[in-house]
């Protein structure tokens, strides 16, 4: 078996890790904190996906090895990680697809509850919950930045950062409207409710954007943070709404220690979000996305989810489907992402 570096710019990546970890040793590296905090999480990233490709190509190479030892008591054994390392080197093929320009930046994720009241707000609690245990499983760190308790249940909006490998090219996929199909547990008489949620997601670039924002078009209100912070939520107003107004974007932060950085970080989410609208208005000039803001509501939906009368979770792009319902919503979406991918790519 041969393998192709080249089509993953691996001899380009580790060329890439030689020079930032080269620079990382000058005296004056850490003058810039700022660029050297940056330039460290690249140097992360890289090194974790040049070793990946490395250890791969190793385990390719001793499965070789065993294999023309024509053992016949190994052959078990070899047709065993044989299978293994095609599903790996299939995951990681997959991966190198990901060319977007922000594809391996960490994300922001957003839900709001849409029409459907108590049940809507549910579900939205239940799709945050999904993408919490997809992001436990594939070990990113999460951070709440913002969230808005449900009147009876659920949430009104949960706004997560999710830092680890290619977690932007992955949940892109999610952006949309999903619909849920039950019976009610709200419901005294167990009829069947429709629920809509909105989810929302853009590149988690922080200190990298550079977008220049006039301080008149900031409107900045400061207020108590609630939710089940118990000791570490201040007893004073830290929590920061900012409103930018010639957009209209809302972003609140009430999660960190201070007002200071519950204002730099609302800071650093409104310009992700304006930096992603600019990227949205590319896509439409070449017809790649239509990009507009969909009402969380009847026939804007991206994927359905169907508990009752039957189990099904289907996504009305790529027209992917499967039974498994609650394995899905227990964070098991790689298939739904990928199909997404593969969809976008012409595959």
């Amino acid at each position: 078996m041969k393998i192709s570096w080249s089509v993953f710019d691996i001899p380009q990546k580790e060329h890439e890790l030689n020079e930032l970890e080269a620079q990382s040793t000058q005296a004056d590296f850490w003058n810039q904190a700022a660029q050297a905090q940056s330039a460290m999480q690249r140097i992360a990233k890289l090194r974790r996906e040049v070793e990946q490709w490395q250890h791969m190509v190793q385990d390719i190479r001793e499965t070789l090895e065993l294999a023309e030892l024509r053992d016949t008591s190994l052959e078990s054994d070899i047709a065993e990680e044989v299978k293994r390392l095609s599903n790996q080197v299939e995951k990681m093929s997959f991966q190198a697809m990901l060319s977007g320009e922000y594809d391996n930046e960490n994300a922001i994720l957003a839900i709001h509850a849409g029409a459907g009241g108590t049940d809507a707000q549910d579900w939205a609690g239940m799709l945050a919950r999904m993408y919490l245990r997809w992001a436990e499983l594939h070990r990113c760190k999460i951070e709440i930045v913002d969230e808005a308790a449900g009147e009876e249940a659920g949430i009104k909006s949960i706004m997560l950062a999710l830092q680890g490998d290619w977690v932007y090219g992955y949940l892109k996929s999610e952006r949309g409207v999903h619909r849920l199909v039950r019976i009610s547990p709200f419901d005294a008489n167990s009829r069947r409710h429709t629920s809509f949620a909105l989810v929302e997601v853009w590149p988690d670039i922080q200190d990298e954007i550079e977008i220049d924002i006039n301080e008149k078009d900031l409107q900045i209100d400061t207020f108590r943070a609630g939710g089940a912070g118990g000791q570490h939520v201040q007893k004073n107003d830290t929590a920061v709404r900012i409103t930018h107004l010639p957009t209209g974007i809302v972003v609140s932060c009430q999660n960190q220690r201070s007002q200071l950085q519950n204002l730099n970080r609302a800071m650093q989410v409104l310009k992700a979000r304006l930096l992603d609208i600019e990227r949205q208005k590319r896509e439409e000039e070449f017809a790649q996305l239509k990009g507009e803001h969909v009402s969380a509501g009847w026939g804007n939906q991206i994927r359905s989810y169907v508990q009752h009368p039957y189990q099904l979770v289907k996504d009305l792009r790529t027209q992917h489907e499967t039974g498994r319902v609650d394995a899905i919503l227990d964070g098991e979406l790689d298939e739904f992402m990928e199909a997404y991918l593969r969809y976008r790519v012409g595959q």
